[in-house]
């Protein structure tokens, strides 16, 4: 599916796609959305725009999975706008919103701190693709459903993608966004008998595997929807979201010099957030300040200190810069204070024909969860084992980070290669860069990555293109 900008018949866009620039999206998530709108206001000059994505339907990404309507995002209004120099941008598509300003009177004549559906963030960035792309006269995008399996370079300085059609053309520049990619599966036997299961368990029962935001929304929609059975949460480490704040946690953080040293950097941040709440501020403060430091923290970082953090720290973390809206965190304390939720530490192991296994933190010795129903909320990293992931790797285009939890990159999400070379033409932006960015995979912390990737692309190859 090909689609012009507006204003452009058919047949003259036809006619130009094969003299204009060629620049590839691979997925279509939020990175991949975002990285378009990016390029439509920041690339002045002509291009064609190719999207690929195996998904026929349009999605929101892993960072907008399971959304429903009611499903609420942990991130306020504020925080959320994909117009770089306007944070009130998504305010005002809110505001311009009738229907929803008559369900949220209480929040007029703003909405930068109340929290909304997924579904409604979705919509909005679609919204602005689509106005991006009716500015755009002069350019053309297409849709791709085929599956991208390889990327090799070719003819110099160009690209092939490859895929389910052997008549891709060959592509000036790649932008990867494929986010969590699709990770395997490590509970693969087939599901349960639900007689069998139903004859073990005494009760309805569902197991849920993970730790972040996504099983806090499964658990909900399942309360929501009527169930009324036990419900076991399993946590490797034992953590949950912490809570938002009732209001705004402007960010705060100590202007001394940051250390240098994991147990130092860790001593540093307790110590500011008990400062900060005896000066009447909060913890959530503190980490929202954090942020802003939070990549020069981690380069200081030698490689070691880096796994330290990913296998002790990383979960706790987590817990702490993802946060629930203030009534769903309400919800799940009064979930586990109830009972009828329980949230037990350790490892889910494979499934059985009435449940799945499970190892108790600190235990050597596996136990059965009888349940009827199980369901994975987990987010993994990156896939660098998919066909594409290894194509990359092997061509000598990309490198793992670190922590091998994705590719590395650079904060423009250049593909960075031992030796500190950069892979010219090909970046990689959102989740992919997880092991080399902190917070990434956070919406404003993309959003500023695929503008920077624009520019960094309309002046690289681009140079007579305008950045606005």
């Amino acid at each position: 599916m090909t689609v012009q900008g507006l204003f452009s018949t058919r047949s003259k866009a036809a006619g130009r796609i094969s003299s204009l620039p060629r620049i590839a999206i691979v997925g279509r998530g939020f990175s991949g959305m975002m990285a378009a709108i990016a390029l439509m206001k920041s690339v002045r000059t002509p291009f064609h725009l190719q999207l690929f994505d195996p998904n026929s339907s349009v999605s929101g990404g892993e960072a907008l999975a399971s959304a429903r309507s009611s499903t609420i995002l942990n991130t306020r209004v504020r925080d959320l706008s994909v117009a770089t120099g306007n944070a009130d941008d998504f305010n005002d598509w809110l505001c311009t919103n009738a229907e929803f300003r008559a369900a949220v009177p209480a929040a007029i004549p703003g909405f930068r701190q109340i929290f909304v559906p997924k579904q409604l963030f979705s919509d909005y960035v679609y919204q602005r693709f689509a106005d991006a792309l009716s500015a755009r006269k002069e350019i053309t995008v297409q849709v791709c459903h085929e599956p991208v399996v390889a990327i090799r370079r070719s003819h110099g300085d160009r690209f092939l993608l490859e895929s389910a059609n052997p008549a891709n053309p060959l592509f000036d520049t790649v932008i990867l966004a494929t986010g969590y990619g699709l990770p395997a599966n490590d509970m693969p036997e087939p599901e349960p008998s639900p007689v069998r299961a139903q004859r073990l368990v005494a009760r309805p029962h569902t197991v849920l595997c993970g730790s972040g935001i996504r099983v806090v929304d499964q658990l909900l929609q399942l309360r929501d929807a009527g169930y009324t059975g036990q419900i076991t949460i399993i946590s490797k480490h034992g953590f949950l979201p912490q809570s938002h704040t009732p209001n705004s946690a402007d960010p705060v953080f100590p202007a001394d010099d940051l250390p240098q040293d994991l147990p130092d950097i860790v001593r540093f941040i307790r110590a500011a957030c008990r400062r900060a709440e005896e000066e009447g501020h909060s913890w959530q403060a503190v980490m929202n300040g954090l942020r802003k430091h939070a990549r020069s923290l981690w380069r200081s970082l030698p490689a070691r200190q880096k796994h330290q953090f990913n296998r002790h720290l990383r979960a706790i973390y987590d817990s702490h810069r993802n946060r629930l809206p203030e009534a769903m965190y309400a919800r799940l304390r009064s979930e586990l204070a109830d009972g009828n939720t329980v949230l037990r530490r350790g490892t889910a192991g494979r499934r059985g024909l009435s449940g799945m296994f499970f190892r108790p933190a600190g235990s050597s010795t596996e136990e059965v969860i009888h349940a009827e129903r199980i369901v994975d909320c987990r987010c993994r990293a990156p896939d660098l084992n998919s066909l594409l992931m290894r194509s990359l790797l092997a061509e000598g285009l990309a490198a793992r980070d670190e922590l091998s939890l994705g590719l590395a990159v650079n904060q423009r999400g250049e593909l960075c290669l031992e030796g500190g070379s950069i892979t010219d033409g090909i970046f990689a932006i959102g989740p992919l860069g997880l092991g080399s960015l902190p917070d990434i995979d956070l919406v404003p912390e993309i959003v500023g990555q695929a503008y920077a990737v624009a520019e960094a692309m309309a002046k690289r190859f681009y140079p007579r293109s305008k950045v606005v």
